[in-house]
């Protein structure tokens, strides 16, 4: 047999990757005797033969080469060896015609006892070729640059688009390298790549830079090159190939779109106007210009509306007043600047008005001419600092935002030798329309805070005073901007009987609607302790108030509107009697008050805590404790406490800033506020602080009245005489007719037991017990009726008159003014520790 021919060798170097694929190959099965013993559609699709023709029959009438029994007996002996084999044999066809297959023969293997051999082929189609003009033509005119370098990184050879992005002659550049030629595009880095590439024999693929090029010198210009070995038959490396595209337009893009993602963390992280601007011009210099200015018109400076850039008639104005807001320059000290940060700047001349503002389109300048630019008659100094700190190119974008002019931003270089380009001014309207919209925002809130803490401070009680029975200071600092006004609010309330109301909640929320609904629980609190109720009962009436204003703003759809719905409050009230200095109090959801006696450590009393205002369904529940005299009583809301992280940390503080020794209540107040807020807070912060007062037997005096009509007369004596021995004469006979139409209407209309009280603070006070829960009701009687006139003869004679629930019973009461020069003071000075009390 003959062995294989070396052409069979190089066809199996030829076709070995087309061969690791037999996926859709010919495949049969052919014994040491040449029979097939297994054929299969991929061969019946290739050669034309059946299974049925094939199987059995002689593999030899397949072969369409003369010498192809000898070439068929060296392979056979090869595959004997244990060695596979493929190659090019030629096989005739069904049908007559001769296929070129290149063939691959498994080692010999055995199978039903006979030596067999497994054949795969595939038909060998012809090869596409170039001829070397077409090659030599497509280098020379393709759109990509192309170049040759030796192995000292000079040209060798180099196309015309390679001429054409460089501008560079092709035959400048022959014999020279790159970074000789065009300084200006990094060409020591370039040349550091290439060495690399020479050293290693890897590609580099991808690798831009960015630059100017002889051709196109007043604009930089990004590129994208591919570096890659040129390899001798030797596998020696004689040199470098790169190819070069110019990829500025996706440059510009991606860049423009980076530096606006990156404006939006860094541009209108707060609600401030002029730090929004701020935020503007630190961001552009010197990443894109070197030097910046944002001028605003005034009414955005003052959170006015936009209306105000227009005058009389409508029309807008020929020279907006415009305040710089903000300044920056690479320069130390913004020497460019003609005008500082807060001064009234002019605009700029004819052609340029309002009207550019308004309109919205950029003043685009690439070339600037100091001489020839507008602003030289407006602003004479201008062209002068043009001119001495070389500012060549320029860009003033209007700043707009939801159809809203909002001032004017300049960006301009000095010391960047480049003009601004049409891509320069594409960015410049993104970072302002950006940084427009979070100027827009923070007017738009600063209006809405200012609005919402004016609401809340008219909202807020004006002045305070506890009567005779408390001292009254109180502290409230609302949120900072961030977090906008909340709805913490407090109140003193004067009952009769000299108690005294005290009042502490906060509103769910921020903004108007919390100060508004603020407002609108401070009012019912009011009413609702007019009508004489316990702390418990008044926040359960002021619960159901707060329900069905949630469900009026809900149903009325309030939230469509913008505005929050009024979702819930806390709520502290406690009622301080001075005679008895007994304290009852009841909370929704609201920290406990504080407590500092004169003589013991502050705490804070357990009152159960009760569910906040607009739950429902849940009762509230009061407690009673008894005050010492002059005992410090303090209602504070969540903020004051919260400030520090921990809210038992905050109310050990608390506790701890009140039990210092301070006269002065006004004080020692701010003292504690600011010792436990020192800096701007998220939530608005509100402390009310009294110190007790109590009347003493010499202005409380009370009589049993026995259940008989004849005792009026006894008690109406009585009642003249404590109030003649208390220097009130001239109210003598008033008290007797008050005293006696309330003791004859108990007697007559009401149960046992029947007490009389005469108080006397800052107003004289008649009040007459019984154990009738009945209410009494004030009515007009007709000329013919014999009675039914005690009430009205009681609220014509009193200053002001009322009723009042106890446990026992109810409390019919009536007041009358005491001239000025003899009332109590409402100030008691405490005893210095020196003194004997």
């Amino acid at each position: 047999m003959e062995p294989a021919r070396k052409s069979d060798t190089a066809a199996t170097s030829m076709g070995s990757a087309d061969l690791s694929d037999a996926s859709t190959d010919a495949a049969a099965v052919i014994s040491q005797d040449g029979a097939v013993v297994g054929w299969t559609r991929g061969a019946e699709a290739l050669l034309g033969y059946s299974a049925p023709e094939m199987v059995g029959a002689s593999a030899g009438r397949l072969l369409a080469e003369p010498e192809a029994p000898a070439r068929v007996g060296g392979i056979a002996e090869r595959c004997r060896a244990g060695n596979g084999w493929s190659g090019m044999i030629r096989v005739r066809h069904r049908d007559g015609r001769t296929l070129d297959v290149l063939l691959r023969v498994s080692a010999a293997f055995r199978m039903d006892g006979r030596e067999c051999f497994l054949l795969s082929a595939r038909e060998e189609r012809g090869r596409w070729t170039m001829a070397q003009s077409v090659l030599d033509g497509f280098l020379a005119r393709s759109p990509v640059g192309m170049a040759v370098l030796d192995r000292d990184l000079r040209y060798v050879w180099v196309n015309g688009t390679l001429e054409q992005l460089g501008g560079v002659p092709q035959e400048e550049r022959l014999g020279r390298r790159l970074s000789e030629l065009l300084p200006g595009l990094q060409g020591e880095a370039l040349e550091k790549v290439m060495r690399k590439v020479l050293a290693t024999g890897v590609p580099v693929t991808d690798y831009e830079y960015h630059g100017w090029s002889w051709a196109d010198p007043h604009r930089r210009h990004a590129y994208s090159a591919s570096f890659f070995p040129l390899v001798d038959t030797d596998d020696t490396v004689t040199g470098i190939c790169y190819m070069v595209l110019d990829v500025t337009e996706r440059w510009a893009a991606r860049r423009i779109l980076s530096m606006v993602n990156e404006a939006g963390t860094s541009i209108g992280t707060t609600l401030d106007v002029l730090r929004t601007a701020e935020e503007l011009a630190d961001f552009a210099v010197p990443r894109f210009a070197d030097f910046v200015v944002v001028d605003l018109l005034e009414p955005v400076l003052g959170s006015e509306t936009h209306e105000a850039l227009l005058d009389d008639a409508g029309s807008a104005p020929a020279r907006p007043a415009l305040r710089r807001a903000a300044v920056r320059s690479v320069r130390e000290g913004c020497p460019e600047a003609v005008y500082r940060v807060g001064d009234r700047v002019g605009f700029l001349g004819p052609p340029y008005d309002a009207r550019t503002l308004i309109k919205g389109d950029p003043l685009f300048i690439p070339v600037l001419d100091a001489d020839q630019d507008p602003w030289a008659a407006s602003e004479p100094r201008r062209p002068d600092r043009i001119r001495e700190f070389g500012i060549h190119s320029l860009i003033s974008v209007p700043m707009r935002a939801r159809n809203t002019a909002l001032g004017l931003a300049t960006f301009a270089r000095t010391t960047n030798p480049a003009p601004f380009g049409s891509d320069d001014v594409l960015l410049a309207r993104e970072l302002v329309a950006r940084a427009a919209v979070c100027l827009d925002n923070a007017r738009r809130y600063t209006r809405e805070h200012t609005a919402a803490l004016t609401l809340q401070r008219s909202l807020l009680p004006p002045a305070l005073t506890g009567g005779t029975a408390l001292d009254v200071a109180s502290s409230y600092l609302p949120a900072d901007s961030a977090g906008g006004v909340g709805g913490d609010w407090f109140d003193v309330i004067p009952l009769s009987g000299a108690r005294v109301g005290l009042v502490i909640g906060d509103v769910v929320g921020h903004g108007i609607s919390a100060a508004a609904s603020m407002g609108r629980l401070r009012t019912a609190v009011q009413t609702l302790a007019d009508m004489e109720l316990p702390p418990d009962e008044l926040l359960a009436h002021l619960d159901d108030l707060v329900l069905r204003l949630g469900g009026e703003e809900s149903f009325s759809g309030a939230d469509a509107r913008g505005t929050a719905a009024f979702t819930g409050a806390t709520c502290l009230y406690a009622v301080y009697d001075p005679v008895t200095r007994r304290c009852t109090m009841a909370r929704a959801g609201h920290p406990p008050p504080v407590v500092v006696p004169p003589d013991g450590p502050a705490y804070f009393p357990e009152i159960p805590v009760g569910p906040p205002l607009g739950l429902g369904g849940m009762a509230f529940e009061a407690t009673e404790i008894e005050l010492a005299e002059h005992s410090l009583f303090g209602l504070f809301t969540n903020g004051l406490i919260q400030a520090c992280g921990d809210v038992e940390r905050g109310m050990a503080r608390l506790a701890e800033a009140l039990a210092r020794p301070e006269p002065d209540l006004e004080k020692l107040c701010g003292t504690a506020v600011r010792d436990l807020i020192p800096g701007p807070q998220p939530d608005d912060i509100a402390l009310l602080l009294t110190r007790t007062h109590a009347l003493g037997a010499d202005h409380a005096v009370s009589w049993d009245v026995p259940d008989d009509p004849a005792a009026v007369g006894e008690i109406r004596t009585l009642a003249a005489r404590q109030v003649t021995e208390w220097g009130l004469g001239e109210l003598a006979m008033t008290t007797e007719l008050l005293v006696s139409e309330l003791v004859t209407n108990a007697i007559r209309y009401a149960a046992p037991p029947i007490r009389v009280r005469l108080l006397r603070d800052s107003r004289l006070t008649c009040e007459v017990a019984d154990a009738s829960s009945t209410a009494p009701r004030l009515r007009h009687a007709r000329s013919t009726d014999e009675g039914g006139r005690g009430l009205f003869l009681v609220a014509q004679m009193s200053l002001r008159w009322g009723a009042r629930y106890t446990g026992e019973g109810k409390i019919i009461w009536a007041e009358q003014k005491i001239p000025a020069e003899q009332r109590i003071s409402a100030q008691y000075r405490i005893p210095d520790e020196r003194e004997t009390p």
